[in-house]
């Protein structure tokens, strides 16, 4: 099958033949019909996150089951899936719970094997992870929920736990952050929206921030004076310290800060206002994407029109061009939106 592959971290992508997967006991091989190009991936690309050399990226996906396991007994050839970016092992009590997210043995495509810039890839324990896709939701737009939509969504709902009138602050403007900002609208909240990036925020805009703050030492502050008295909720939707820094700051007293963005090597321990937190009684949560079980009522969401994904997308490429759109992640964004590779 072709594939995308890199032998070094940052080196040079090429579409190339490799072989094609053998498919897992206990799951299935997908014909992958599209999957979206996300930051994790370049940030597995350039070393910050290890992967085995040479390496297929890629973990954002939708597709066809193509080939199905001995052990599986809910999936089917033939059926249109999508899985989450974190695959449980369906035998610990952690998926038993339903939180197949934060799995001790779990599996990720495009991380701990070869990815969705693929024309197959093979995925574990399909009867826990694989998610039916409603003949309403295209591949597209299926490969945009990813694990960016899915993760934002999980980190207003369940951490943030966002209702109608709630301030959402949302730092950063990339795919998680404007789908962050698309379903904090339609829940009902009132968003600001930073980003050092003009298009970022204009398009954050467009899609119902009311509040525009340019990114930068002051913006905690000028959140606070827009809020009159600080966010209910705010995401760290970049991953940086100053992000990070900033969510917290931004808060009203029993606020919530929710972490999304990666923070990896030296950016992993950012010094954050621990007296804020201690002093106004703040929550703060991981968001590590989110477990299959929970994906039926965001697929609602998205067949009702209260939020539309597609929206986001702001390219769609072939696999020849994968390459070039994970390395120019590099450069500063010339665009608001997400990259999808259609098969």
């Amino acid at each position: 099958m072709r594939a995308v592959r890199f032998s070094e971290y940052g080196g040079a992508t090429a579409v190339v033949e490799v072989a094609a997967p053998a498919c897992p006991a206990d799951g299935v091989v997908v014909e992958v019909r599209a999957t979206g190009v996300c930051r994790s991936d370049w940030h597995a690309w350039q070393g910050h996150d290890p992967v085995r050399l040479p390496h297929v990226p890629g973990h954002e996906l939708a597709g066809v089951v193509a080939e199905v396991g001995p052990q599986v007994r809910t999936r089917r050839v033939g059926e249109r899936v999508t899985v989450p970016f974190v695959c449980g092992c369906g035998r610990c009590a952690l998926c038993a719970a339903g939180d197949a997210q934060v799995c001790p043995d779990q599996t990720q495509p495009g991380f701990t094997g070869p990815g969705s810039f693929a024309e197959l890839v093979a995925l574990h324990a399909a009867d826990l992870n694989l998610v039916p896709l409603p003949d309403s939701v295209d591949f597209v737009t299926a490969a945009s929920l990813g694990c960016r939509f899915a993760t934002a969504y999980r980190a207003l709902t369940a951490h943030g736990r966002v209702g109608a009138g709630d301030w959402v602050a949302v730092h950063g403007c990339g795919g998680v952050g404007l789908s962050a900002v698309m379903i904090a609208v339609a829940l009902g909240a009132r968003v600001v929206a930073v980003d050092v990036a003009p298009a970022a925020l204009a398009r954050a805009g467009e899609l119902g921030a009311e509040v525009l703050v340019p990114g930068g030492p002051d913006a905690a502050a000028r959140i606070v004076e827009a809020t009159a008295g600080g966010a209910g909720v705010s995401l760290d939707a970049l991953g940086s310290p100053a992000t990070a820094v900033a969510s917290v700051e931004c808060l009203r007293p029993r606020g919530r800060h929710v972490q999304v963005g990666l923070l990896l090597g030296a950016a992993s321990t950012p010094p954050l206002p621990m007296d804020r937190v201690l002093a106004k009684e703040l929550e703060i949560y991981g968001s590590h994407g989110m477990a299959a079980r929970d994906y039926p009522a965001l697929l609602r969401l998205v067949e009702s029109g209260a939020v539309r994904p597609g929206e986001l997308v702001g390219r769609v490429i072939g696999l020849d061009e994968a390459g070039a759109a994970l390395e120019a992640m590099s450069r500063p964004a010339t665009f608001a939106g997400i990259t999808v590779v259609r098969l």
